[in-house]
């Protein structure tokens, strides 16, 4: 900060008394003002920076200022005035240590202007001296305000929670009793062999047929794992042919079995090989064969539907654990595609059937500098939001990207769309567009304040019918914070 070279300014209580702040003051008062603050000239330029330590309050009495605030790494001008008596800088000075006591925002001049100082320390005295009833009101006002947001927002993140584990308990609970069904028909299925192969024991097998069936009963087993995949029509037909070919050759309840081997990828032709290896045995042998076989074969669909099942317990745990950051530290450098997959995940039983998920994902973004687990609630609220507008029926773009030196996620819906007059408002506190009892409001101010707060990074919406994006940015480089 400069001041210019010049006589020394004096301070005039008169003055002062013409500016709004201190019209109602009492002589002793002004004079105690110019005694403790001083009147300073300064050139054009920044007279303090967004996240110094406040250190003054600063009172215009001639010039002008303009505060901006950072945004996405980018200065935004929030307001340029020449109003004689407009205030900036500490003016919470009086809350203490109450609050954090940094600039909030960065005050440059525009041309030489004059301004009334009072020091940080200075100014907090006056009001506890002058205005203690005030001081308590506005400290009792700042104190109840920041309660019950923290509650209600605390609230709202225990009710999202608990609608996501409820879900997730949806979700595992489907594959964890596929696997116990799987589980209990592999132990039929295996009793089954077992009896199958006592009694192919006690006809008159020669040892080289042995070896074949054996050989045919791993084929089998491996054909499984690379069955190809076929269309609901396509299996039909292959299964009427084959259930056909069974019973021409007298295998009870063909039908019944003949999904089996057109599940696992064979036809006639390989049912045929395996008559022909056992054309000098009896019928009844031959018959044993096949449904040895189809043991063989359902065992193996079986383990894969075990597999399956367990595989995606696994990838639904990993997701929540990734979703929740347990056992990690709050900041960390993470790929935000992994913090929006488990998102997903996560949310899958509120997408439901009626939304169809499209990622573009730019995987050449370098690993993000975040609080990943608040990242994750942003990325919450603003699905959900999206869900509720498309009323469960839509598409929903989650797209990554990067621009300068920021990673973009946008979050977009092809819902009816956002009204400007209701844009304009949609980062507020408490407001909400949905029933009573159905949004606290707090969704999207507690995104802002994670996105821009925390990350220094910057949220907007863009709406159209059809098209609404929340785009966020978040910048690429950032220093990890102090222990």
């Amino acid at each position: 900060m400069q001041t210019t070279a010049r006589d020394e300014p004096v301070c005039d209580p008169e003055e002062l008394r013409t500016l709004f702040l201190f019209e109602k003051l009492t002589d002793e008062q002004l004079n105690w003002l110019c005694t403790d603050g001083r009147v300073e000239y300064l050139e054009p330029g920044l007279v303090f920076r967004e996240g110094d330590p406040a250190t003054c309050l600063y009172v215009l009495m001639d010039g002008e200022l303009r505060l901006t605030k950072l945004s996405g790494g980018t200065e935004i001008e929030l307001n340029r005035t020449s109003y004689v008596g407009v205030y900036a800088g500490a003016w919470t000075a009086y809350l203490g240590d109450k609050v954090d006591q940094t600039y909030n925002s960065s005050m440059y001049t525009t041309r030489e202007s004059r301004f009334f100082v009072l020091d940080a320390g200075t100014f907090s005295r006056m009001m506890h001296e002058w205005f203690p009833m005030a001081v308590h009101l506005l400290e009792g006002a700042f104190n109840g305000n920041r309660n019950a947001s923290q509650r209600v927002a605390e609230r709202e993140r225990l009710l999202a929670l608990g609608s996501l584990s409820a879900g997730l308990t949806h979700e595992l609970n489907n594959p964890a009793a596929a696997a116990v069904r799987a589980t209990a028909g592999l132990r039929e299925r295996v009793a089954g062999m077992r009896h199958k192969l006592a009694m192919m024991a006690e006809g008159k097998f020669q040892p080289e047929v042995l070896v074949t069936l054996v050989r045919l009963q791993e084929e089998a087993a491996a054909q499984v794992a690379k069955a190809p995949d076929l269309t609901p029509m396509e299996a039909a037909d292959r299964e009427d042919l084959l259930g056909e070919w069974l019973e021409d050759h007298e295998i009870s309840d063909g039908w019944a079995i003949a999904p089996n081997f057109v599940q696992a990828g064979f036809d006639i032709d390989w049912l045929e090989r395996v008559r022909g290896t056992l054309e000098a045995c009896p019928d009844k042998v031959f018959e044993g064969a096949i449904r040895w076989l189809n043991y063989t074969i359902e065992t193996e669909l079986l383990m894969n539907e075990i597999g399956d099942s367990t595989t995606r317990i696994s990838t639904l745990v990993g997701a929540a654990k990734q979703y929740s950051q347990m056992d990690r530290a709050p900041f960390q450098v993470i790929d935000v595609h992994e913090l929006l997959d488990s998102t997903l995940v996560m949310m899958s039983r509120k997408l439901g059937d009626g939304i169809k998920v499209v990622k573009n994902y730019d995987r050449t973004l370098p690993p993000l500098p975040c609080y990943a687990a608040e990242l994750n609630q942003v990325w919450t609220n603003l699905i959900d939001n999206a869900c509720y507008a498309m009323n469960h029926n839509g598409t929903l773009t989650v797209h990554t990207y990067r621009e300068n030196d920021c990673a973009v996620v946008e979050i977009g819906d092809t819902g009816p769309g956002i009204p400007e007059e209701i844009r304009r408002r949609i980062f507020e506190p408490f407001f909400t567009t949905k029933p009573v009892g159905e949004g606290t409001g707090l969704g999207l101010d507690i995104s802002f304040r994670i996105v821009v707060n925390k990350h220094n990074g910057d949220i907007r919406v863009d709406s159209t019918p059809g098209n609404t994006r929340f785009t966020v940015r978040l910048p690429l480089t950032r220093q990890p914070p102090e222990p």
